[in-house]
């Protein structure tokens, strides 16, 4: 069986490491490429359709921004999971477990009112990071939240 984890001092935030750079390096080139794409762009293109070129890559910018800013935060009234659309906040009660399985692409967190939602700021392609950060969020859960030691 695991060592237990001690929970982390509050205000914690757990976020990805490589999908943040890989999302936002890749923000910033698309940004970039359509910038010098419209100014180098052949006749017939006018202004309209460069601008064009340059909203759209700003556009793509834009989602790849909502998942670079994906985390989750942790502090002493409850847990805030920011992911790619929506954000939501729980306080310790409602949260029941959270759980990373072998294979999955982020924890699932299980709610007092039936709903589990997936906590994208913990990143299941880091392996020992998002194993660590998980049993973190558990070890939080069990000390302030209802669920208790299993």
């Amino acid at each position: 069986m695991p060592e237990p984890i001690t929970p982390p001092p509050l205000p914690v935030t757990w976020r990805p490491r490589k999908p943040r750079i890989v999302a936002y390096s890749s923000a910033a080139v698309i940004v970039l490429g359509s910038v010098i794409m419209a100014v180098f762009i052949a006749e017939p293109f006018k202004l309209p359709d460069r601008l064009a070129i340059v909203a759209f890559g700003c556009a793509v910018a834009f989602v790849l921004h909502l998942l670079g800013r994906v985390r989750v935060e942790a502090d002493d009234e409850g847990v805030t999971i920011v992911n790619a659309a929506r954000t939501h906040r729980y306080s310790w009660p409602e949260i029941l477990e959270v759980t990373l399985l072998v294979g999955d692409p982020w924890p699932k967190i299980d709610t007092s009112d039936g709903h589990t939602i997936g906590a994208m700021g913990i990143q299941g392609s880091e392996k020992a990071r998002a194993a660590r950060a998980t049993a973190e969020l558990e070890a939080l859960v069990r000390e302030r939240g209802e669920a208790r030691e299993k």
